[in-house]
């Protein structure tokens, strides 16, 4: 069994900065790509960053030079720090990662989400 554990979000005023954790653990062999999704009220969920198992990283537009994906490999974490946070950034953020387990089996995992607000 395979959990994942988000931790970090908050409320903060525009332009402040929060750091997103999430961690892996349970019968884990291999973890292969990391994500952070996000969900806003009323929207779909978007893919805000990922990142490869050699460090390669990939962001949407929206955060581009703002938010800096990241993982420690030796702790299963993955991190999102983000800074100069916008209003429009309020949303769930949501990790995923690709999981192999320990009888070979790959499948995606969901964190539970953690609240971001950005609010004056």
């Amino acid at each position: 069994q395979v959990q994942l554990v988000e931790s970090g979000g908050g409320l903060v005023q525009p332009g402040g900065s929060l750091r997103l954790s999430c961690a892996a653990s349970g019968s884990i062999r291999s973890i292969y790509a990391m994500r952070w999704y996000r969900q806003a009220p009323g929207k779909q969920r978007e893919l805000v960053a990922v990142i490869t198992t050699g460090g390669s990283t990939n962001y949407a537009d929206s955060v581009k030079g703002r938010f800096t994906i990241s993982r420690d490999n030796t702790r299963n974490t993955v991190y999102l720090q983000t800074n100069t946070l916008k209003p429009e950034d309020t949303a769930v953020y949501y990790c995923n990662a690709d999981i192999r387990d320990k009888v070979d089996i790959v499948a995606g995992y969901w964190g539970q989400g953690t609240q971001v607000t950005v609010s004056s």
